[in-house]
């Protein structure tokens, strides 16, 4: 054995006697050897035959149950991995015969519970994968297996328990099929097996329902069947829901549908009425058989919702289980006032252990609200309906309409599930009292725990029916609310239950109830009440107002600030945890909706947010924590720059939670948010938090910074947030942009982020940023062309800002040292290879012409770089393509000549007016070269886009000299303010930019007037002019541009 371990993995060959050991060593308890196994065993997946020897070690009962048991567990993964066709190094099909000729029969007999258990789940994936085609008498065979047991009296009953348990896993695969030819698979083959497991079934229901009531002494043998009938019900329920398209079409189901209507009626009583001597395991199983016949209930309501209802006393079910619950409710919840009573005794002695009773109340109210939901809400879908499934679906809704959701029905289930199950139970009491912070936070729970609880699915269903049925519950709801809702009124846990529905119906009934006048006349007194048990009203008062504000217009704010003024006051014996924490949560609600004025909350700020602070220091989950924060950052937002005086205080705050936080991520992403948002609202105000907020940013976004993947979304929206508000740039500031480098080599989903960031940054520290901007042009050179659409749009716009930048300095050198940065770092050459393309595209024509890889949104984007070059300077321009014309190995004249004729015909595809007058600007500026071939021999190109493109820009007010304005020029920059409030500093760089954009600040009129009139004159005057150039021009260019009156 020694000499096996020290050859290299991949060195051992493959044979059963090694293979047992090395799995002795890979389920030992050194780990080292565990490690080697291990290692081992995946060396080893890739090779023929391994997985049918790991088959064989684990049939062979002499062997280990541990050794036995790894050898199905690597069998099952591998199955996960191999056995398709298509995987990598699939499984042979000679091996796979031999697995599944093994598998059933080895299964049926397995004695040990946790082996045959892996066995099935091997059956089932192999099923999944090759059912039918592969292995069409799969489940004949097993069928026949399990006829042949059954009939056998003499058989050991486990092999019986072992057939099913199969079938229950092959059926369970089948049935999350999502391809229709496995759902049909399995519904051609579904009436087979459901006959065969119902006899099943009521055969040993039977056995242990006369054990019971006749008293038997062969308690083994009900054991056995007791097992074996609930293993066939979940086989049976499964069928039931995916076996059949119309279960109700089916006489089969039918008939079963009955019986365990009478089986669950039987079995309920057993369950809740036999003597305490019946053997415990027994009354286990019975139960849950019982919760086994609850699901399939709820399953075929919400899988096969008119199915439900036709089939036989479906009605009948769902009324029944409406009985149960109201019977339930009586003792569900406590109506008792002597609250500290019930938490100090009743409370202690609650069970906490969920009863089978109450989950089948739970089933009884997913039921419901799953009828509810087919009347009113049903599920649609683009599958085609024949005639007779929408009569089906039509009749089914009318009967559930008449004879379950009567009025009288539904007024008793309005009033059951709030006075009943909104109600708190003693068990509740105690969890508040020994929990606060876990029970405030499961109260709040969202998602679908709903269908876990029994108050959450009951505020569900009330919720439906007030919605779908307002004209008749509505008045019910208000009188039993009117009768309760008086400070006078002490039943505490009742009226915790009627303002609990009066929140939840807010939207529905908040034009039938005087809300301002409750809010005065009671809630204002009722938060005041200084009496045991008030803190249970204190807290739905706080939900409640967080309910109806977002939805209730005009209600007097200072009244409610108040109120959550006076819920956070620690001080208070009554605003213990759990009223305070959900204060602080409902907060959110009354500031976040677009009635919110910062001005009428400013004189309660203050103390609010201490006591919010406060709370946030006191709890312990970080999920708590995370939800005040989040009310905190709304504050923070909705107060805009009003939050400054409270800032410090904020700020405070932080830095403890983020040493608190360790790894906890989602409490460091709530804090960058959180000062994400203050940096936003307090404008430049925020510069004395720079200190501190630019080395979380670094430590966030380093490369080598084990938080980068968790915090880097939020680091950069923070970094973005202080550069916008920033007014000017510091040094610390500036060393942070090298961090941007990184993300646009990986080009990851932050790039558009990271590409704004850039765009503030030279915006705001043009200068610095021309410094760099190699590194800024090597960057865009590998990122232009492949990516989007959208960020290859601002890549370019980043690259006009860059030129805008040197032009400004006044030294036109600039211009000339970036153009040539960007020459040598190929991005100019990058530009100017996918405009060659798409010119070379656009040459072609009919059924062999070539496409571009460039659109038309991108060649705009390329032809606006070398416009902002042109308009800089013409000759600059010149100089640039000169240097291109030779690293492409072609004459300037020849680069030239394409180029231009690919601009003046893109021209025309170019919807954006600004876009087009920069072009236009841009192509008439070449004119300054000077009079030559390769520019006025294009003299109609030239008039054609100057008339298209006046005639866009000009607005014409009427006749005479000065109607006639250029409506892309700004003549008052202060006319881009925008109104109200302050701005942030870098609204102002972009408008100082805009307002100096040639686009804004020159007449394109007036622009072509001079530079024409200007090379007129160079070319020898008019009469030199016309006859050399202008007789080349279509007389209806020359006239439709005439009419502009340019000369």
């Amino acid at each position: 054995m020694n000499g096996v371990v020290e050859l290299p993995p991949e060195a051992l060959p493959l044979n059963p006697h090694l293979l047992y050991n090395i799995l002795s060593k890979a389920s030992s308890s050194d780990q080292q050897q565990v490690k080697t196994g291990t290692q081992q065993l995946q060396n080893w997946e890739r090779q023929p035959r391994y997985y049918s020897s790991l088959q064989t070690i684990y049939i062979d009962t002499s062997l280990p149950l541990e050794i036995r048991y790894l050898a199905a567990i690597q069998l099952k993964n591998g199955i996960d991995k191999y056995w398709r066709k298509t995987a990598s190094n699939a499984i042979k099909k000679d091996e796979k015969l031999l697995i599944r000729s093994r598998c059933v029969d080895s299964g049926v007999t397995e004695a040990d519970h946790r082996l045959a258990l892996q066995n099935a789940l091997v059956i089932a994936k192999i099923v999944r994968f090759e059912y039918p085609h592969d292995w069409p008498d799969a489940i004949s065979t097993l069928a026949s297996h399990h006829l042949r047991i059954a009939s056998q009296t003499t058989e050991n009953p486990i092999y019986l328990s072992r057939t099913l348990l199969i079938l229950l896993y092959m059926v369970k695969e089948l049935s999350t099929g999502r391809l229709q030819r496995t759902r049909a698979s399995l519904q051609s083959a579904a009436p087979e097996i459901f006959q065969i497991l119902g006899n099943t079934y009521v055969e040993k229901v039977q056995i242990w329902l006369n054990f019971i009531h006749g008293g038997g002494e062969d308690e083994g043998g009900a054991l056995n069947a007791v097992e074996q009938s609930l293993l066939a019900l979940r086989i049976l329920r499964r069928l039931i829901i995916a076996g059949f398209e119309h279960p109700n079409r089916n006489r089969g189901v039918t008939s079963f549908w009955q019986l365990i209507r009478t089986h669950f009626n039987e079995m309920f009583s057993i369950a809740s009425h036999e003597p305490r001597m019946m053997n415990a395991h027994i009354k286990s199983f019975i139960e849950k058989h019982l919760v086994q016949m609850s699901k399939l209930h709820i399953e075929v309501v919400k899988t096969h919702p008119a199915a439900f209802v036709l089939l036989p006393g479906s009605v009948g079910l769902a009324q029944a289980y409406w009985s149960l619950l109201v019977n339930f409710g009586q003792s569900y919840g406590s109506q008792s006032a002597t609250i500290s009573v019930k938490v100090g005794t009743e409370g202690d002695a609650d069970d906490d252990e969920v009863s089978y009773s109450e989950k089948l109340c739970l089933k009884g109210l997913l039921l419901l609200r799953g009828c509810v939901k087919m009347v009113y809400n049903p599920v649609h879908t683009f599958k085609y309906q024949h005639p007779e499934d929408k009569e089906e679906r039509s009749l089914a809704v009318e009967k559930m309409e008449s004879e379950l959701l009567t009025e009288q029905l539904a007024h008793e289930m309005m009033e059951t599930l709030v006075t009943r199950f909104f109600v708190f139970r003693p068990k509740d009491l105690r969890e508040w009292m020994e929990e606060p912070e876990e029970w405030e936070r499961r109260e709040e729970g969202e998602g679908d725990a709903w269908e876990f609880s029994i108050r959450s699915c009951a505020e569900k269903l009330f919720l439906d029916l007030v919605i779908n049925r307002k004209d008749t519950m509505i008045q019910p709801l208000l009188q039993v609310f009117y009768s309760v809702a008086s400070p006078s009124n002490t039943n505490i846990l009742l009226k915790d239950s009627i303002y609990a529905a009066i929140g939840l119906a807010a939207p529905v009934v908040e034009q039938y109830l005087d809300f301002e006048s409750f809010l005065n006349s009671t809630l204002v007194a009722e938060v005041q009440i200084e009496q045991p048990g008030y803190n249970i009203l204190r807290r739905r008062i706080a939900i409640m107002l967080g309910q109806w504000l977002p939805v209730k217009e005009g209600l007097d704010r200072p009244t409610v600030y108040q109120i959550f003024l006076h819920l956070l006051d620690k001080e208070n014996h009554l605003n213990d945890q759990v009223v305070r924490v959900t204060a602080a949560r409902q907060l959110k609600n009354l500031v976040d909706p677009f009635e919110f004025t910062a001005e009428s909350f400013m004189p309660y700020a203050p103390t609010i947010l201490s006591r919010m602070m406060a709370v946030v220091e006191e709890v312990e989950m970080g999920e708590t924590k995370m939800a005040i924060l989040s009310t905190i950052s709304v504050i923070v937002v909705k107060m805009e720059h009003h939050i400054t005086p409270f800032a410090d205080q904020i700020i405070s705050l932080l830095p403890p939670l983020w040493t608190q936080a360790g790894d906890e991520f989602l409490m460091k992403q709530s804090i960058l948010t959180i000062l994400a948002n203050l940096i936003t609202s307090m404008k430049s105000e925020s510069r004395r938090y720079h200190s501190m907020i630019l080395p979380l940013i670094q430590s966030s976004i380093a490369t080598d910074s084990e938080t980068r993947p968790y915090l880097l979304e939020d680091a950069l929206d923070l970094w973005s947030a202080i550069l916008i508000q920033t007014p000017d740039p510091t040094p610390e500031i500036i060393d942070l942009v090298h961090f941007l480098f990184p993300i646009f080599e990986t080009a990851s989903e932050n790039l558009r982020k990271a590409l704004d960031i850039t765009e503030s940054y030279i915006l705001l520290a043009p200068q610095p940023m021309l410094e760099i901007s190699e590194h800024f042009l090597s960057a865009f050179t590998l990122l232009v062309g492949s990516v989007k659409r959208e960020a290859n749009g601002i890549i370019t716009h980043l690259v006009e800002l860059l030129i805008r930048a040197a032009e400004s300095t006044g030294d036109r050198s600039a211009v000339g040292r970036l153009t040539e940065i960007s020459f040598n770092t190929s991005f100019m050459c990058t530009v100017m290879t996918d405009l060659r393309s798409a010119y070379d595209a656009h040459q072609t024509t009919g059924p062999n012409r070539t496409y571009s890889d460039v659109d038309g949104v991108v060649e705009t984007d390329y032809l606006s770089i070398l416009a902002r070059i042109t308009l800089a300077s013409p000759s600059i321009f010149a100089t640039t393509i000169a240097s291109i014309s030779d690293s492409r190995k072609e004459k300037p004249e020849e680069l030239l000549r394409w180029l231009l004729t690919e601009w003046f015909s893109h021209l025309e595809n170019i919807g954006d007016t600004t876009k087009k007058k920069l072009m236009c600007l841009a192509l008439t500026s070449l004119l300054d070269l000077g009079p030559n071939e390769w520019l006025l021999g294009r003299l109609q190109d030239f008039i054609t886009m100057w008339t298209d493109v006046i005639n866009e820009c000009v607005e014409y007010l009427g006749e005479g000299e000065g109607k006639e304005r250029d409506t892309l020029v700004y003549f008052n920059p202060e006319e881009l303010v925008r109104d109200g409030g302050s701005e942030a500093p870098e609204d102002q760089r972009r408008r100082s930019v805009l307002f100096a954009d040639p686009i804004h600040r020159v007449n394109i009129k007036d622009f072509v007037r001079e530079h024409l009139q200007s090379t007129i004159n160079a070319a020898g005057g008019q009469d030199a002019f016309q006859q050399q150039w202008l007789v080349n021009v279509d007389v209806d260019v020359i006239k439709a541009f005439g009419t502009l009156g340019v000369l």
